[in-house]
């Protein structure tokens, strides 16, 4: 099976995806598309929680709602990045905020990418890809 972007869905074997979105059908949504390319999937509800997770877990990726309660997406993403120990991951802000100050908001706070909603199924696979590869 091909993911998209041409790679192999094996290489995401094993690799733990972080889905924090206050939205339960967006988390949902998003981990069915995670596991079908062989993702393990953990989601979070809120700010509080994702951070908690991120340190507990040490997901490779990170994708972050903007808009959550208790600790908003561009906290939790200054946080992982003022946290030596979490240097590698990797973080994707998925979020309705879709004006240039917003993307611009999400890179200064240390994000990888920005794909605003509603994305593309494609572009989120090969986003998280690119990353992967990256590293």
């Amino acid at each position: 099976m091909t993911a998209a972007g041409g790679h192999e869905a094996p290489q995401a074997d094993g690799t733990l995806v972080l889905v924090a979105d206050d939205e339960p059908n967006i988390r949902e949504t998003i981990s069915f598309i995670l596991e079908m390319e062989g993702f393990r999937v953990v989601l979070a509800e809120d700010g509080v929680s994702t951070w908690e997770k991120i340190v507990a877990l040490r997901p490779q990726v990170v994708l972050l709602d903007a808009m959550m309660p208790r600790l908003d997406g561009f906290s939790v993403c200054g946080r992982v990045r003022s946290e030596p120990s979490l240097a590698g991951v990797r973080i994707v802000m998925v979020t309705a905020l879709g004006q240039r100050a917003d993307r611009e908001r999400a890179l200064a706070a240390g994000a990888d990418r920005y794909i605003p909603k509603p994305f593309d199924e494609e572009e989120l696979l090969r986003t998280i890809h690119e990353l992967l590869d990256s590293r």
